[in-house]
């Protein structure tokens, strides 16, 4: 009986971690900036990709960032490029792999022309980046490079 017990709740660890996995919202450009509106939370916000070399690098940082501010009013948003071939099943799979702790969300537009604008118009374009949005004084700021957790510390801390 005790065995029973265990693997009901080992599959019920195992099925649960896979769900939370399976739910990576589709954003579009009008979406993030909803999603990103709130007046009372400051939000960092990565683009990336699987298949970018320099955006897996930096995703640790997020990772700390999330861990080093869970009771402050800071929200992490990993927003992935991948293809649309791999969403949601490869992306989930990938992101659960690698624990990634931030809210994961898929970018299901594809022209840049339209949501680069809506967006930050000051970005080219290029991955990684990473805009740090404080709506309560107003400041964005875009980082369209490599972030290290030091940067976004000094800046997350300022803005507190």
């Amino acid at each position: 009986m005790k065995k029973l017990c265990f693997l009901v709740f080992v599959f019920s660890l195992l099925a649960a971690g896979s769900s939370r996995a399976q739910n990576i919202a589709s954003y579009a450009a009008d979406d993030l900036n909803k999603r990103t509106s709130g007046k009372d939370t400051i939000y960092i916000v990565n683009f990336w990709a699987t298949w970018c070399i320099p955006c897996v690098k930096e995703l640790p940082a997020f990772n700390k960032v999330q861990e080093a501010y869970k009771d402050r009013p800071v929200k992490v948003i990993l927003v992935s490029f991948d293809f649309k071939e791999q969403y949601p099943d490869k992306l989930s799979a990938w992101v659960r792999k690698k624990q990634l702790k931030p809210e994961v969300a898929w970018f299901n537009e594809t022209n840049p022309t339209l949501y680069i604008p809506k967006l930050a118009p000051e970005w080219e374009g290029g991955l990684p980046a990473t805009i740090l949005i404080n709506n309560t004084t107003g400041e964005r700021l875009v980082k369209a490079k490599e972030i290290t957790f030091e940067e976004l510390k000094t800046w997350i801390d300022k803005q507190l």
